[in-house]
């Protein structure tokens, strides 16, 4: 609206390219007296309306000019409507087209709506109805590219927190998807690979981020009290309760509750929480009355959740309950191509800390970066860069500033005399494959991303090697 108020302030007229693109209309029909009438009727309720007289004129005007929708009678000499929605889809698939035709049999009603026709409209036309159409077509397109708009805003914010390489692009996927629903989550995942910051990006980008995001560490609350901090109590309810309070559920209302470190939560808490999943409702300690809540829970863990469930650790009608949606952060190892941008991004957030001058970070420390296998991942990360920040007098971080890292083992075992398997033998490549995986795999502690680095192989060949051998 302020830019139409500009236009008119400077040249005393709207300008007439700004009109155009409101609410553009192209009007196909071989009939020039409905062309002109429709046109009357769309000027009249706010649209700017375009008239063609044939398909093929149609086409090229289409392929020339931007519009919002395209009114398209079927029945015209040459190309017919049916082969036109083909043509303009080819062009723009985004754009409603809703066809007017004097026509109604139901075959060609089905036939065009396949086609991606928005809508089909009867001859002769109920002008009110058409608007309408026009108006819920036009919104709609609108509406998807809003919703385009910000999902690309969405998930660079999301890439801007986690990285963008292959492996964690998987994992913002399934952050947008499920943010907008009430699906329970457990996050799982090493320590430091950022499932507190996951969890609070599912809450920020969701419906609920208005209301409170309430994190509860399970294995810093003493058991004794958990359930008090959990559900609250009345005054009275025990020694010591000089007054009311609510716990963490009820503060939480209407927004998510953060379970950090499931695995820490007792049988006597897992019973309870399960209760609370199941009724969705709370009674606080020396209370007689049950409170509603509604709480999107998202639970995380850096255990195995399968093999604490195996050895009934953990109740699996708990599991199902909070696991509605399962998401796993892989460890920062195998997100090689990520640790130059977390790298990058923590030396603009320890120089701004420390307030020292911008720091940049040579080949060479990048190179030492990516061969480190950080067995805490991104949190260790963060603290490698700070400190080398802090020791750094020259702006600049190079290989002798990371040497304090714990990485000598890791070098040695890179410069083993073993063979690339590109060079074994044919006569024996099976056997010496696995063994040299096993092998390799052994030294580097599990360690994949480094153990494809020793046997010259891609990481993915690598998976699909151990696949292949059943190496555990």
């Amino acid at each position: 609206m302020g830019l139409l108020m500009d236009k008119k302030n400077q040249n005393g007229i709207l300008a007439k390219k700004e009109i155009d693109s409101l609410n553009k209309i192209l009007i196909v029909d071989d009939d020039r007296k409905i062309v002109y009438i429709i046109s009357e009727v769309l000027k009249n309720n706010g649209f700017s309306p375009k008239g063609a007289y044939c398909a093929m004129d149609a086409l090229e005007i289409f392929k020339k000019e931007i519009f919002n929708a395209v009114l398209l009678d079927i029945k015209m000499p040459g190309m017919n409507g049916i082969d036109a929605i083909r043509e303009f889809k080819n062009i723009s698939a985004e754009i409603p087209i809703i066809i007017i035709t004097a026509y109604t049999d139901i075959q060609t009603a089905v036939k065009v709506i396949k086609l991606g026709a928005y809508d089909f409209i009867t001859k002769p036309l109920d002008f009110d109805n058409l608007i309408i159409v026009l108006k819920r077509a036009v919104e709609r397109v609108e509406l998807e590219k809003e919703v385009k708009r910000l999902s690309t805003v969405i998930k660079n914010y999301l890439e801007g927190l986690l990285g963008s390489g292959e492996a964690i692009r998987g994992v913002i996927e399934q952050i947008y998807h499920v943010a907008e629903t009430n699906f329970s989550i457990i996050i799982q995942g090493e320590t430091g690979v950022g499932k507190s910051i996951t969890a609070r990006l599912l809450h920020d980008i969701s419906r609920r981020a208005k209301a409170l995001f309430v994190t509860l560490d399970m294995g810093v609350i003493p058991e004794t009290i958990i359930e008090s901090e959990l559900f609250g109590y009345e005054k009275g309810a025990f020694t010591g309760a000089e007054r009311s309070k609510k716990g963490y559920f009820e503060i939480a209302n209407g927004g998510t509750i953060f379970l950090d470190e499931l695995g820490n939560m007792s049988p006597h808490m897992q019973s309870k929480i399960l209760r609370v999943c199941d009724e969705k409702k709370i009674c606080p300690l020396g209370s007689t009355r049950e409170i509603d809540v509604d709480v999107r829970i998202i639970a995380s863990t850096n255990k195995n959740i399968g093999k604490e469930l195996e050895d009934r650790r953990f109740r699996e009608d708990l599991f199902f309950r909070l696991g509605e949606f399962i998401i796993t952060i892989p460890p920062l190892r195998e997100r090689i191509e990520d640790i130059p941008f977390f790298a990058r991004k923590f030396l603009q957030e320890a120089a701004k800390e420390f307030n020292r001058t911008v720091y940049e970070l040579t080949d060479e420390a990048e190179d030492y970066l990516k061969r480190y296998p950080w067995p805490g991942n991104v949190r260790e990360l963060k603290n490698v860069i700070r400190r080398s920040v802090l020791q750094s007098p020259t702006g600049i971080i190079r290989q002798e500033n990371l040497k304090f890292l714990s990485y000598d083992k890791f070098e040695d075992k890179s410069k083993t005399t073993l063979l690339p398997l590109k060079e074994v033998s044919a006569l024996t490549i099976r056997d010496a494959e696995k063994k040299a995986i096993m092998q390799v795999l052994e030294w580097t502690n599990g360690n994949k991303t480094k153990a494809a680095s020793i046997l010259q192989i891609d990481y993915k060949t690598l998976l699909v090697k151990i696949k292949k051998y059943n190496i555990t």
